[in-house]
């Protein structure tokens, strides 16, 4: 352990615990060097990862190491530091400002499967390579530590650091060693359990400051079309069904909700194993599992059996072909998509009748809760034909407890049983945000930042639902922290009047008020996608309010109340859809883009959003929004646009919401608000009147991965964006809308190549 002194250090705690260590030497990321003088203190970050590559001879790779991260500095050693006293590291150097860190996802490596880390350069692809993790909340963890590095490193060039001296720091590199430097330490930040529990439990992240960590199931930032009415109880497990007229269904939907007695992190590794002893104690149909392929990090093809003796009227052995495609949202939240499928490599079987298992979600999220026992919200979403379900109801068919239906809906109840049968699997209550007295500016966005506190188990509200008719689930009436929740939950219209912004006070505060407002005809601007005539009008766009979009209200930070959003600030006035061969950056700077027009620049402030979609061929959906007046320079408007690269990242903000279309797609977009330059890479250009924001969505696993899902079926959907400038401090709240884009079943063959 690093000490301020050169005498041994004392033992360590519990592996997951935050010590805080006072020390003032700008120095290196050697664990345990001693340290005097005076400077500002930092944090460390360090655990048990995997290093993965491949040796000179083109053999692949994987050792154990333990990582230590320190401000800028990284440091790779063969063994803890902290309990070897001046042990050598094997790697070392400084994070630069270019790293990228890309979650590829999960990767079977002896006989085990981990999450897998990618770091690289953006200047310099030579300098890469990949570590691994226990879980993706791990993975997350190590991203968050990385990332703050290179804050650190962005941060220190804003304060006139010498780029020229900075480019001869040594960076870290995975594939070379490198030369020792120093660096001081203000908090340790112990991540994973040690190598004997890397493969086999989740990391924690704890500390002895404690901050409230309850927060449970969201209802999202936009308002969904469902309306979820509940029928029945199974095993005390609530199930409902999906009572809307969804126009992109295909059939009836139900849900079943429960709460588990663990963390995401191991319902969702317990979900996706596919160990049959461990999965023959709560699963009774999809036990018997095997590997048929890995598509990616992020989705592959799985092959099981059932014996027909469990549900009476199957009369032979049946087997079964799914895809299996997950995801992690910002707020430690996952996503599971299951679909049947065919694969080659698995034809039908001697003496097995080969059945289609219902298309199925899970959705695991944690729970706000007062109890130091970790506690999720599962949900298991099933699709079910409309005349089996009608059958059903009107009871002139077989028992719906023997059906498939049925032991898929009840996964939730095995689960739950299970984990309460065996607290001994389920890890610790990890920890939240770890702060460091560097820079508030560096302080790491941990999953809590993007969750607040909700203890509702439905979805969010639909759309002409009535806020008196909130659903009442909540059984802890005496707590505070629930009582706070639930007055969020009921309260967003009377909040939306008062704490709202208006248009006119929103302009005089984020707008130059005593300029002329310059008169913005759309009909002047044309892109290459048109403008809606009516709602039905396919490939088309319009502008629609925000008032479906939740966004934080005055009081976010005291009772996490969020609000209807209002007007957007900025108007759209044009979209374009290209196709390219590859990606295109800086479409305003194009001689033939809107950006470049006389009408264009005669507008004060111009924000170009570019979307650039990975696909073969490429496409990038461009929008245009223009401000009437110019902006406030000491907004936050105003410091967005002329700020760091590394400021825009942590603020930008978009809230998705398919409004029409096929309910899994909805399910794997969702409706959380998501920090964009967290995501994935974006890439700005500020010149003139205006700034383009160009945002890779290649450049994530996770992404390429759902916008895969979404291009299959982007002709018959109506999706809805909204972006904004986060809010964080008092004194930008309430936040507000900058524009919104709804786009009608756009038809990727009317891009326009460009």
């Amino acid at each position: 352990m690093a000490a301020t002194t050169a005498q041994p250090p004392s033992p360590l705690p519990p592996a997951g615990e935050v010590i805080e260590v006072e020390n003032s030497e700008p120095g290196s990321p050697d664990v345990g060097s001693r340290s005097s003088g005076s400077g500002r203190s930092s944090s460390e970050y360090s655990g048990w990862v995997y290093h993965l590559g491949v040796n000179s001879i083109g053999h692949e790779y994987c050792h154990l190491r333990f990582l230590v991260i320190r401000g800028k500095c990284v440091a790779m050693y063969k063994r803890d530091p902290h309990d070897n006293p001046g042990l050598e590291p094997i790697r070392k150097g400084f994070v630069s400002h270019t790293l990228v860190v890309e979650e590829v996802g999960r990767k079977k490596v002896n006989h085990g499967d981990v999450y897998v880390l990618r770091l690289y350069s953006r200047l310099d692809q030579t300098k890469k390579g990949e570590i691994a993790c226990a879980t993706p909340g791990e993975a997350q963890k190590w991203t968050e530590a990385f990332e703050q590095a290179k804050q650190q490193a962005e941060y220190d060039l804003t304060r006139g650091a010498n780029w020229n001296r900075l480019q001869s720091e040594n960076e870290f590199n995975l594939d070379g060693h490198r030369r020792r430097v120093r660096r001081g330490l203000g908090k340790l930040v112990r991540i994973g359990k040690g190598p004997e529990m890397l493969l086999r439990q989740s990391s924690d992240l704890q500390s002895h400051e404690r901050v409230n960590t309850n927060f449970g199931g969201d209802t999202g930032d936009a308002l969904e079309a469902h309306e979820w009415r509940f029928v029945r109880t199974l095993n005390g497990i609530r199930i409902f069904e999906d009572i809307a007229n969804s126009k992109g269904g295909k059939g009836i939907l139900l849900k079943s909700i429960g709460v588990v007695g663990a963390n995401p992190d191991t319902v969702f590794e317990m979900v996706l194993s596919r160990d049959k002893h461990k999965r023959h104690e709560w699963d009774m149909l999809i036990s018997d599992l095997e590997l048929v392929e890995t598509i990616d990090g992020y989705c592959d093809v799985v092959y099981g059996t059932y014996e027909p003796k469990y549900l009476n009227w199957w009369k032979s052995k049946k087997d079964f072909v799914f895809s299996r495609q997950w995801f992690r949202g910002q707020d430690g939240a996952y996503n599971i998509l299951q679909s049947p499928a065919s694969h080659k490599q698995k034809p039908p079987r001697h003496g097995y009748e080969r059945t289609h298992i219902n298309p199925t979600t899970w959705e695991i999220k944690r729970l706000n809760t007062s109890e130091s026992t970790p506690k999720c919200i599962v949900t298991r979403m099933v699709e079910i034909s409309p005349c089996f379900w009608d059958r059903w109801r009107r009871r002139t068919s077989s028992n719906f407890e023997r059906s498939i239906p049925f032991a898929l809906l009840s996964q939730v109840a095995g689960l739950r049983e299970y984990f309460a049968a065996n607290p001994a699997i389920t890890p610790d209550l990890p920890s939240t945000v770890v702060k460091s007295k560097v820079s508030e500016s560096l302080i790491i966005q941990s999953e809590l930042e993007y969750s607040e506190p909700n203890d509702e188990f439905y979805d969010a509200l639909v759309r002409g639902e009535s806020f008196e008719g909130d659903s009442d689930d909540d059984d802890n009436d005496d707590d505070d922290d629930a009582g706070k929740v639930k007055l969020k939950n009921v309260s967003w219209a009377i909040a939306g009047l008062a704490m709202k912004r208006t248009k006119a006070s929103l302009e005089r505060s984020e707008l130059v008020t005593n300029s002329i407002p310059i008169a913005i005809d759309s009909s002047h601007f044309h892109g290459t996608v048109r403008q809606a005539k009516s709602e039905d009008d396919p490939n088309s766009w319009s502008s629609p309010g925000g008032e479906k979009f939740m966004i934080r209200g005055k009081t976010y930070l005291t009772d996490y109340a969020k609000i209807a959003g209002g007007d957007p600030l900025l108007k759209l006035i044009a979209v374009d859809w290209f196709k390219v061969n590859e990606r295109f950056d800086s479409v305003a700077l194009h001689p033939k883009s809107l950006v470049q027009s006389e009408a264009a620049k005669k507008i004060p402030f111009i924000l170009v959003v570019n979307l650039q979609v990975p696909a073969k061929p490429n496409y990038n959906l461009v929008m245009y929004y223009a401000a009437e007046k110019p902006v406030n320079k000491d907004s936050l408007l105003g410091r967005f646009i002329d700020g760091t690269d590394a400021f825009r990242d942590a603020r930008f903000k978009l809230i998705p919401s398919i409004v029409e279309g096929y309910w899994m797609v909805k399910r794997a977009v969702g409706t959380r608000a998501c920090l964009l330059g967290k995501a994935v890479t974006c890439n700005y250009l500020r010149q003139d009147n205006f700034l383009e924001i160009d945002v890779d969505i290649g450049s994530s696993s996770v992404a390429r991965s759902i916008i895969g899902l979404v291009l299959g079926y982007v002709t018959s959907i109506v999706v809805d964006l909204a972006i904004l400038v986060e809010a964080k401090e008092e004194k930008e709240l309430p936040e507000y809308i900058l524009g919104t884009v709804r786009l009608n079943r756009v038809n990727p063959e009317a891009a326009v190549p460009i």
